[in-house]
Order: C-alpha cells, then structure tokens, then sequence
C-alpha cells in the first residue's frame, strides 16, 4: 500500500505521470465532467489546522471522481491527546478508504499512514506540503509546455514547509531552487542533503540579494512570512522580511517569461503586493486552483487500486 507523504517518497518517473494524470483529468473536467472512477470510495479529511484550499479541493475532488469526502475537525478527534493516533487510524481504516490529514506536527500523519490499513495523504505538515508541491510543478509544467527540467525557480522569505516541498519537487523534477532570504531562516542542512541525494541535477542555490535570485528566474514564488504556529513571531518577522517583498521593481529585474507563484493565503503589502499578485506575470490563481487537479491524480491513483 502506497502513502502520499512526502514527494522524495516516490520515483521521478511516478510524480510525472500523477502530473500527466492531472493534465489529463483537468481537462476532462472542463469538456463535460470526470468519469466517477472512485463511485463508493469515501475519504477522511482529518484537520487539525483550517483551511480554504486544502479542505474544499480535497472535498470537491473526490465529488468530480464519484466518490465522498467528509471533514473531522480538531475537536472531534484530538490527535494523540483524546484518543492515540495509533487507535484513530485503525478506527478509520475500518470505515473509509483513504486519510488525509493536514496537521502541525509531522510525526502525526507519519504515525497515522504507519497505522492505518488505508492511504494517508499528508494533507499539509509543519514538515513539508507535498500537495501544494505537486499543483506547483502542474502550474510550471502548463505554463512551460511540460518543459520543466532546468528550470530555476527563486523562493524569497522564509524556509519553510512550502520551500522544504519545493526543494523535494525540484530533485525529483529538475528544475533548480534558488532560494534568498534572511540568515537564520534558511532551510536546513539535513533537507538538503537528502534533496540532493535524490536529484539527478544541481537542485539548490542561495542567492546573496533577491535581484541575484529573480535575474534568470523562469518563475518567482513567495510565501507568508509568518505561518501558523508563529503567531508570536509576526512582529519580529515583519521587521526582518521586508528586504524581500516581491514586488513591481523586483519583477521588473526577471526576465520577461517569468510567472509569480503564492500558495496562498497572501498577506498582500507584506510579502507580495497587490501590484504583483494582481499583475500579468501572477498565476497564482491558476496554482490555487490545480490544487484540485493534482490532487484528483493522487486520490485516482491511491484510491482507484
């Protein structure tokens, strides 16, 4: 049995085909609806974090494929305090077909998939978002024409779980990283050494000034300064970051082709204007919405057997 935890969890060559399957998928979609390939699977949708994307992709995903998803919050569960995590996901494997769960602590969905008898799809993990990655590298892959492999993608703020999610689909993908923001927030050398081991090309760079990073980009992408969980930190964050906004003087100095990319929610005048996100170079709807689609892929391929 499969799990969708972390993208260096899978082969290149399968990451492409579930982004050849969500191609294939969208587009069903928008010429007259999916074929119901999941009709009587059902799916979990554990959260212990809110969310717009997560829950209403993951939710409407499964209704286009013929199946069912529901949500359980955080109250009705509680994760390790109420009940073990070893008991809910061995209640669960008994009731439904697959789990997604979008947490805070990484060990949590990684010790739900090693109890459950069904799949476990990390939904998002302080650790990393591998479905966010996947709608990412299918946002690339459209504008590109599927041409992907050497391209350099820069990530200005902070290093975390979306940048982490980055790094992995570059090394499975090829295309290269180039990340720049303030010292003490970088990504870890452990992420790294593990990206590295598992690319087949130079997937990692930091750039010293975000016009170093933007000046060959193909793509731009930014993330909140402060994620949840760092609410203590928001003032502090907000006098370190600025230096790198993403906005219409740093755009102007990447190349022409380049796209801006946000996962979204944006805390807009803080890490990317509205000038920006708003602007002509912005897919950063078109990324919020292939969340659907990338995850139809992985919901088809896990729970299709």
């Amino acid at each position: 049995m499969q799990h969708f935890l972390s993208l260096l969890d899978w082969s290149s060559a399968d990451l492409k085909q579930l982004i050849e399957e969500a191609i294939f998928l969208k587009r069903e979609y928008q010429t007259g609806g999916n074929r119901p390939v999941l009709q009587g699977k059902s799916l979990a949708m554990v959260f212990q974090k809110p969310s717009l994307r997560t829950r209403i992709s993951f939710e409407m995903g499964m209704q286009h494929l013929g199946g069912y998803a529901f949500y359980v919050g955080p109250n009705e569960i509680g994760l390790g305090v109420r009940e073990s995590i070893a008991d809910v996901a061995r209640v669960l494997s008994g009731y439904v077909s697959g789990i997604m769960a979008r947490v805070f602590d990484h060990e949590h969905v990684e010790e739900l998939a090693k109890w459950a008898t069904v799949p476990v799809i990390n939904g998002l993990s302080d650790y990393n978002h591998p479905c966010q990655a996947m709608a990412d590298v299918l946002t690339i892959w459209e504008e590109f024409g599927g041409d992907i492999e050497g391209r350099i993608v820069a990530y200005l703020g902070d290093g975390n779980n979306v940048t982490r999610s980055l790094l992995f689909a570059a090394a499975k993908f090829g295309f290269r990283l180039v990340f720049c923001g303030p010292e003490g927030y970088y990504l870890d050398a452990e992420t790294i050494r593990r990206a590295e081991d598992a690319s087949f090309l130079d997937c990692y760079d930091v750039a010293e000034t975000p016009e170093e990073a933007v000046a060959n980009a193909d793509v731009i992408y930014t993330d909140t300064w402060t994620s949840m969980g760092q609410e203590a930190e928001a003032e502090q964050r907000r006098r370190i970051f600025p230096p790198y906004q993403v906005n219409e003087t740093l755009v102007a100095n990447a190349p022409r082709h380049a796209i801006v990319l946000h996962c979204l929610p944006a805390h807009r005048g803080e890490e990317i204007t509205d000038g920006v996100a708003d602007g002509p170079q912005s897919r950063i709807f078109q990324q919020a919405h292939n969340r659907l689609h990338a995850q139809k892929a992985i919901l088809a391929r896990l729970l299709r057997g």
